[in-house]
């Protein structure tokens, strides 16, 4: 059903975001990072990279916990689970949500990872390997449920009628949680949803993609033909979702409007992406946002920066567009690969393009290779007055998730 069509309490919007990456922490300084095109690269310091022969990623730096998370002991969530418990803090002071106010309500949180805290995980298994089963930490082995990284949204926030969630459907996860919420917002079972994703620079996910020849030695070129493949990353992105009906009674800002989402899960192989499938998960979206493909201004694309993603997900989108794509970005460029933040932080990305009216650039560009037939914004932000955005996540094991948001546009309600 097209958007002017749906009752106000059923139409979707963004009224909070919370960020924590490479290029910025909180909203404001992630839209400066993205206007500016920074670099989040610099060399790993989570764990000892000796032995590697590439070695830099795209680290948060100067994150503080004891800034963002009031309740409890820091040091007994691990560092994904507090990026998720400071990006939800600030999603929600973002909204101008009074906490007292958001207790009151029903609150679905939703938290997309791929990692969790397996940086925890690396730590115990070398104890484990070191000196046996007694040398155990048992903080950290309390750090590691992948659950602690939405239930502890609920300890800090002292959310007693919540639902917490975690997805792990890998680098799609983010998307996965954003549809989730505004599922819960649209059908009434929740009035406020916190969604994202989270994860921390670990040594496994950083292992496998190294030893897949996929990490790039510098920085990330996606769609560009020397493209070497992704650096690993970090961070984290909540949004808080409510119904229009809601955010207009409260007087809320809003950044964007959820148009709709598509999911699918082809099973197709391990980690090689099926065209097929991520066009139909693209249609999907569209269908379900009652959003024609001539009316979408940009694409967030997944955009790894690796050889058969690119030119898979270029050709998928030239198939969805019939060969008039929008203008395509891929923020893996700044940010590197968040695992289960990176849709999250796109979506972000995509509701501050919309009310900022700017796109980010695709940095590190030198020549597009001709297989990836797309305009990717080489290296410099431009204006531009976006109404329609797309978001795709795409993940290992053809887990594919993609959001459409747009801007809210007032006196379409009913």
């Amino acid at each position: 059903m097209p958007v002017a069509q749906r009752p106000a309490s059923q139409r979707v919007v963004v009224t909070g975001l919370g960020v924590i990456s490479s290029i910025g922490i909180g909203a404001d300084e992630f839209a400066i990072g993205l206007r500016e095109g920074r670099s989040g690269v610099s060399p790993i310091s989570a764990f000892d990279t000796t032995g590697f022969a590439r070695s830099l990623g795209c680290e948060v730096i100067g994150f503080d916990p004891n800034q963002w998370i009031e309740r409890g002991d820091v040091e007994k969530i691990g560092r994904a689970t507090q990026f998720s418990v400071a990006a939800a803090r600030m999603a929600v002071r973002d909204a101008g949500l009074p906490l007292a106010d958001l207790r009151d309500r029903r609150v679905q949180i939703s938290i997309g990872t791929t990692d969790a805290e397996s940086h925890d995980t690396d730590r115990l298994a070398a104890d484990w390997v070191n000196g046996g089963p007694e040398s155990l930490n048992p903080v950290l082995a309390d750090r590691v449920s992948a659950a602690r990284l939405s239930s502890a949204v609920a300890h800090e926030l002292d959310l007693t009628n919540a639902e917490a969630v975690t997805l792990a459907t890998a680098c799609s996860a983010g998307n996965y949680a954003i549809g989730h919420g505004f599922d819960a917002i649209r059908v009434g079972d929740a009035d406020i949803a916190l969604c994202g994703g989270a994860d921390a620079m670990c040594r496994k996910s950083f292992t496998i993609f190294y030893r897949l020849g996929t990490i790039a030695p510098d920085c990330v070129r996606p769609f560009d033909v020397d493209r070497q493949g992704i650096l690993n990353g970090e961070g984290a992105g909540v949004l808080v979702l409510e119904s229009l009906e809601s955010a207009l009674a409260r007087g809320a800002r809003i950044h964007s409007e959820v148009l709709g989402y598509g999911l699918n899960c082809d099973a197709h192989h391990p980690v090689s992406p099926d065209q097929s499938s991520i066009e139909r998960c693209m249609r999907f979206a569209l269908d379900d946002a009652g959003v024609m493909p001539e009316e979408v201004d940009l694409i967030s694309a997944h955009g790894t920066g690796t050889k058969t993603n690119d030119v898979t997900e270029s050709r998928a989108i030239r198939s969805v567009y019939a060969d008039r794509p929008p203008r395509t970005i891929s923020l893996k460029s700044m940010l590197g690969h968040t695992m289960g933040a990176a849709s999250a932080l796109a979506a972000i990305a995509c509701s501050l393009a919309i009310t900022e009216r700017f796109i980010p650039p695709t940095i590190n560009h030198r020549q597009t290779d001709p297989e990836c037939e797309i305009d990717c914004v080489p290296n410099i932000s431009v204006p531009a007055d976006l109404h329609v955005v797309q978001n795709n996540g795409l993940a290992f094991g053809g887990n594919n998730a993609t959001v459409m948001l747009g801007r809210y546009q007032s006196g379409l309600t009913r």
